[in-house]
């Protein structure tokens, strides 16, 4: 993972460089926001994937936070572009972040400035190129997801994190690959860094937004999925509802479309990438490629 050059604060800073003060807000406090996007090489260029909605979660990102961006969202989906060019990546993996810098140390961050920065790399599959045939194994984490009111959901804020962390370090420490959260009432919400769909009798399921952050993919995975002719339900469940159904799947920047294989030590399905998730992969993957006409608005070429 490293790149030539990241942006920062309007300016191409070589990678070595692009560093920040110790006394970082941020740092110390976790207020900063991000993104993760993805570009992908196509026969027609380098195509950043919905960069449009990326932003714009971006920036209701800082607004919940209270940071003003002081870049309009042209200037900053063109900063990613010339981020890209300028490391000469075909495709790449896209990082974003937005943060309180140095002023003073303390709780509020309201006196600290809003710093910008976009860094690029290659970035291959965030789980393993294997787990897309043959699946994942993750368990249910015994940390729970934070609680609604205790944070925001709506924003991709860093110090959230921490109880991804937390839930993550324990799914690896325990031999699984990944960890699925439970609210504060027991019920599913998603994996340490991506939205959660199962399979059952034909139907795809995903948990609703209220608890869980509102995922690019994941509205991409169901406009999709609805597209190919499947009825695609959100819903509140418990986990034994995950053993006991056809299919599991993870989405997101980073994971894409991966599928679970096992949860818990219970087998889901044949123990592999189901043909519910197969079929969506496929097509997720064609897309993203440039090659689904139909989804090209999906696709900003660079």
């Amino acid at each position: 993972m490293k790149a030539e050059k990241v942006w920062m604060d309007g300016k191409m800073v070589d990678w070595d460089k692009a560093q920040v003060h110790v006394c970082t807000h941020a740092l110390h406090y976790g207020s900063g926001v991000f993104e993760g996007i993805r570009a992908y090489e196509t026969e027609k260029g380098t195509a950043i994937f919905r960069l449009k909605e990326h932003i714009d979660r971006l920036y209701n990102s800082a607004k919940i936070l209270k940071m003003e961006i002081p870049y309009s969202k042209e200037e900053f989906k063109q900063a990613v572009r010339n981020t890209i060019k300028e490391n000469n990546l075909k495709s790449c993996y896209i990082r974003p972040l937005v943060y309180r810098g140095f002023e003073q140390l303390g709780v509020n961050p309201l006196k600290c400035p809003v710093n910008c920065a976009i860094a690029v790399w290659e970035w291959g599959a965030y789980l393993g190129e294997e787990a897309f045939k043959k699946g994942i194994r993750t368990k249910i984490s015994s940390y729970a997801r934070s609680y609604i009111n205790s944070t925001s959901q709506k924003a991709k804020i860093c110090g959230n994190y921490v109880n991804s962390i937390f839930a993550k370090m324990e799914a690896i420490e325990e031999g699984v690959d990944e960890a699925i959260l439970l609210d504060t009432q027991g019920y599913v919400t998603e994996g340490s860094g991506e939205n959660l769909f199962w399979v059952r009798n034909g139907v795809i399921y995903t948990t609703p937004t209220a608890t869980v952050l509102e995922g690019i993919t994941r509205d991409a995975v169901i406009k999709v999925a609805q597209d190919m002719g499947y009825q695609v339900q959100e819903k509140r469940t418990g986990r034994d509802e995950l053993y006991i159904s056809d299919e599991l799947f993870f989405t997101g920047t980073a994971a894409e479309v991966t599928p679970i294989r096992e949860i818990d030590n219970y087998q889901i399905g044949e123990g592999k990438c189901g043909p519910v998730t197969e079929n969506i992969q496929k097509k997720f993957f064609a897309i993203v490629k440039g090659e689904e006409e139909k989804y090209l608005s999906w696709l900003d070429y660079i």
